[in-house]
């Protein structure tokens, strides 16, 4: 039983139906008819309820304040004050209400149709003047996108209601306009019947948040178009329809291509093409013309189709390297302006992205113009996501009720209309976490009968019963590769068996990048490369969704749920994309530019032999290998470099044949250079760019492969040790109740180390605990964090067991346990000296049943807080960790403390650099501390200790302190991607058991 609408509501509000008066929808293209850009300062004001009448705000000629003397006014007072807010917006986003996320759970009780009375609503006033000679006639008003129900009048009278948020709406004003002032008014409602269709994983934000326009439409003009441009790959022709509803006559042009006037409506075969592709973008410029209009778009030729279990364009299958993309600002919500736009496009091509989702929602039609021109594969997704209904076993969810099935096919139709001309979009999308059922059922079916040249997706369809490729969101790896192997669980229906298992596997969302991370991408992307049937997949997601806040003293941070009060929310899971809110790319999105580079270079200098390729040697190859689709490797330039510890000792260029798209060639190497020292000599290649691309210029790199040469004594060894001083009585201490073992000065009562040289130093204790970080806190995947802190591992103790000398070294054995615990570690710290260099070895060993896997295994000192510039021979630049590695490679960097800092929205662990030979941290006059590895050790330094830093819910929380925390490490649990999806795979595991950790510390003058 459905209750009727309560008294004063309005009937539409809760309505099943998706619109009224509204225009069939249509394709968006370039006319030479007039137009008139509605953006800019509206007058606005935000009511708490969602009335049925109003006080005649919709009229021309009506008084702001007070009572409404307009014709039809209710007399009543007039309610809020009106401001003005510029559209597009969101209201929430200029102080009106609140932003509210949530990931799943609706913010409101789930009663189909019903939405609470408690319901924002903002009324929206713009008056405006035709502009000198615009014509008599139809016209239409479009709006882009409003959230998420509008009602919409022009100079008093009703145009009527529509639904759909990010989807186009129209309705015909012509016989409404007005020479001089014309009124439009909207009514726009936060909650509303379909909302229940829109719970997609985002911020809760409301209002007339894309584009208003006043379009003329000829009489004699041109109501749709549809371009059908396909590619024969066997033939290198072209073949060309273009559908025009509106005047008979219509004419189509593609002058470059030699056809002028053809006829619409029917096919043209045009002979040789370009085709389009995402790695070569060809565009022809079309116009189509009658009597009355003109109108253009760009046409790219390609065919899409799924055939022997294969996606395929222009014959050949795909890999997808894509990332999920929800429209995001952090000061405009998803109101983008079109740079960002094409920000967001330029970054995805240089990080070698191919592929975009559009979740969970067309987007804006601009990005879709970019990736025709820059080059992307879209799989564009219609606006449609009910997973709140998840949590009520999906009883009474819409996707399988009859009463919405118009709305559902509403959306699609809406989505297919607007985009069916970008060649980018090769994939129909049904939507995102809408459970399964007849609706969708009936959106496939329309969607093949309309428009057939497109495979449908959907991933909620488990049996694939009625899309075109089988897709899952974050199967664990080893799943992944038993489809590959075709060797996957049945479907529940035996029936869809067949079908499903014929189909190309696509992971539509996989990697989460919520904070640190994420792990485990090498490992899927390798699979995907081994098995034909897997075709890639998608990160999620592109950005972290943060709300920019500034403090009355300037401090800006990045909100995330809850920080603006609202009752039921999911915290900081907005924030998990490849860049950060202000669009810096984050680490995780320099290692998945790194895993899916389009070449791969693989030196082999044959081990350092003279004459056999290594230093001063020939004879050592490169391996180059394209795994692009399509594209051959003309236009790249690829270089080598030698470096001697991160010092150059030589570089030049490398002769590589052209290599078409997935071929393989061996080249050898150049003679290279005699090292000077007994450092280690790394060879790294690289691949650029020799000419400006439109989304790059000369010179960017797209990949690099790195090999070491030759087996020169590394730096970071550690020398015998000295003869050490006379040992100290275990009752008794040294002079001043020290002990000094080289430049190191040691409590002789606790072993705590005092001071290196010149330099305190905070006690150096074994470090086995790190702040949580997201896939660790793991809160839609299995949790590692919560049996870190269930055992403990946040509450660790030491307890000091011996002092002693053992032959030459100093050695002080503790064990570290939580209360409360059977199980501990005993550590010994074995000190010693050479060559003015203070020796530690660390030596840890689990005893007892330990009930987690441990977080990291290392040691932490302070130094003073003046030493915050840090250099190091190692991997860099920037943070890495075990299964988050791909982008570090061995060098020499620099940089200050702060910036060795990664500021995820919740602060959690992070800036640790892997495999570092040495490191030097310096005050301004050079003075300090080198730490050399026993061969290598990971760091991190920051100005907070890991209590603070995981105590904090934001990073302007995050007081810096008087010292420099460092943390010297052996190993770190991987990162992985349980945030949402699969654990750790074992290998980037950290179990107890026996851990060690050789390091030499040398102060610095």
């Amino acid at each position: 039983m459905t209750d009727a609408p309560a008294p004063g509501k309005p009937a539409y509000l809760e309505d099943f139906a998706p619109s009224e008066g509204v225009r069939a929808p249509r394709a968006r293209f370039l006319s030479d008819a007039p137009w008139l850009d509605l953006a800019g300062d509206w007058r606005f004001r935000l009511n708490p309820t969602a009335e049925g009448s109003t006080d005649g705000f919709e009229r021309p000629g009506y008084e702001e304040g007070g009572t409404s003397g307009a014709p039809g006014g209710s007399g009543r007072p007039a309610g809020p004050a009106w401001t003005d807010l510029p559209v597009p917006s969101h209201w929430q986003m200029h102080g009106h209400g609140a932003p509210a996320y949530t990931n799943v759970v609706y913010p409101f009780p789930v009663e189909p149709p019903h939405v609470p009375d408690d319901n924002p609503t903002g009324d929206y006033r713009r008056v405006f003047e035709l502009p000198d000679g615009w014509p008599d006639g139809p016209a239409v008003l479009r709006f882009e996108g409003v959230d998420s129900c509008f009602r919409a009048w022009l100079n008093g009278t009703e145009l009527g209601f529509a639904t759909g948020s990010r989807l186009a709406s129209e309705f015909d004003v012509g016989h409404l306009l007005r020479p001089g002032g014309n009124t439009l008014a909207v009514r726009v409602h936060q909650w509303s019947a379909a909302s229940y269709l829109e719970d997609q994983d985002m911020w809760w934000l409301s209002g007339i948040f894309r584009g208003v326009a006043l379009i003329a439409r000829p009489a004699d003009g041109i109501a749709d178009l549809a371009v059908h441009a396909s590619y024969d790959h066997a033939a290198g022709t072209g073949t060309l329809r273009v559908d025009a509803a509106g005047a008979a006559g219509a004419v189509v042009s593609v002058p470059e291509l030699g056809l002028v006037d053809a006829p619409t409506g029917a096919e043209h075969a045009v002979g040789a093409v370009e085709p389009w592709s995402a790695e070569v973008p060809r565009l022809y410029e079309l116009e189509v013309r009658t009597a009355g209009e003109r109108v253009r778009t760009r046409v790219g030729f390609r065919t899409v189709e799924v055939s022997g279990g294969r996606l395929r364009v222009n014959g050949r299958p795909l890999l997808l390297r894509g990332v999920n993309r929800h429209e995001w600002h952090p000061d405009h919500g998803r109101a983008v302006p079109k740079e960002t736009m094409r920000e967001d496009v330029l970054l995805m091509k240089r990080h070698n992205v191919n592929a975009v989702r559009t979740s969970h929602y067309p987007p804006h039609p601009d990005f879709l113009d970019l990736c025709d021109e820059l080059g992307l594969w879209v799989v564009d997704e219609c606006d449609l996501e009910t997973h709140g209904f998840e949590f009520l076993g999906w009883a009474g969810n819409p996707s399988d009720d009859p009463r919405w099935r118009e709305a559902y096919l509403d959306r699609i139709r809406r989505t297919v209309a607007r985009d069916r001309n970008h060649p980018s979009v090769v994939m129909w999308s049904l939507g995102n976490e809408a459970g399964t059922g007849r609706n969708l059922e009936a959106m496939a079916a329309w969607v093949r009968e309309d428009d057939p040249s497109r495979p449908v997706h959907y991933e909620g369809d488990r049996d694939s019963s009625y899309v075109d490729v089988y897709s899952r969101m974050y199967a664990p790896h080893a799943e992944v590769e038993e489809i590959g192997e075709g060797t996957e669980a049945p479907t529940e229906d035996p029936g869809a068996d067949g079908h499903r298992r014929g189909l190309p596997f696509i992971l539509c969302e996989y990697g989460h990048a919520m904070g640190a991370g994420p792990g485990g991408l090498e490992e899927y992307q390798r699979l995907f490369e081994r098995y034909g049937r897997l075709q890639g997949g998608f990160i999620w997601e592109w950005i972290d969704h943060g709300i920019r806040r500034e403090e009355a003293d300037g401090t800006r941070w990045f909100a995330y749920g809850g920080d603006f009060g609202e009752v039921l929310h999911d915290e900081n899971f907005v924030a998990d994309g490849l860049l950060l809110p202000d669009r810096t790319p984050s680490p995780g999105l320099a290692a998945y530019a790194k895993t899916i580079e389009p070449v791969r270079v693989t030196p082999d200098p044959a081990g350092g032999v003279r004459g056999t390729g290594g230093a001063g040697g020939t004879g050592g190859t490169v391996s180059v290998l394209n795994t692009w689709d399509f594209r051959d490797t003309s236009g790249l330039a690829f270089t080598w470099r030698l470096e001697e510890d991160g010092a150059l000792i030589g570089e030049g260029a490398l002769d590589v044949p052209v290599l078409a798209a997935g071929e393989r060639t061996e080249v050898p190497l150049p003679s290279l250079p005699e090292p000077t020292g007994d450092g280690e000599t790394w060879l790294t290649v690289s691949v650029t760019l020799a000419e400006d691309e439109p989304w790059a210029e000369a010179g960017h790199e797209l990949a690099w492969g790195q090999a070491r040469v030759g087996e020169g004594a590394a730096r970071a060894r550690t020398p015998e040790a000295v003869p050490a001083p006379e040992p100290v009585p275990a009752h008794g201490t040294g002079a001043e109740g020290t002990i000094a073992v080289g430049p190191g000065v040691l409590d002789a009562r606790t072993g705590a180390l005092l001071a290196i040289g010149g330099v305190e130093t905070g006690p150096l204790e074994a470090d086995l605990w790190r702040a949580p970080t997201d896939n660790d806190a793991a809160r839609h995947g299995v949790s590692v964090e919560r049996l870190w802190r269930a055992a403990g591992m946040d509450r660790l103790t030491s307890r000091l067991t011996a002092l002693e000398w053992e032959g030459e070294e100093f050695v002080v054995r503790a064990r570290i346990a939580p209360a409360g615990a059977g199980f501990g570690m005993r550590v010994a710290y074995r000190w010693g000296a050479a060559d003015g260099r203070l020796l530690l070895t660390v030596e840890g060993e689990a005893e007892g049943e330990w009930p987690c896997p441990l977080p990291r295994f290392g040691v932490h000192t302070t130094l003073p807080g003046a030493m915050d510039r840090a250099e190091w021979f190692g991997g860099g630049p920037g943070e890495a960790y075990r299964d988050v590695a791909q982008a570090a490679r061995v060098g020499r960097y620099s940089c200050p403390v702060d910036e060795l800092q990664t500021p995820y929205l919740r602060p959690q662990e992070n800036g640790n650099r892997r495999d570092a030979r040495w490191l030097e941290l310096r005050r301004a006059d050079g003075g300090g501390v080198r730490v050399d590895g026993g061969p290598v050790f990971d760091f991190a330094a920051r100005r907070w200790d890991t209590a603070t830093l995981d105590a904090a819910a934001h990073t302007h929380e995050l007081e810096p302190g008087e010292r420099i925390h460092l943390h010297l490490d052996a190993s770190h649990y991987g990162i992985g991607t349980a945030s949402c999806g699969p654990e750790t795979l074992p290998r980037h595991r950290l179990e107890p058991g026996w851990h060690s950790l050789r390091l030499a510390f040398t102060p610095l003058a």
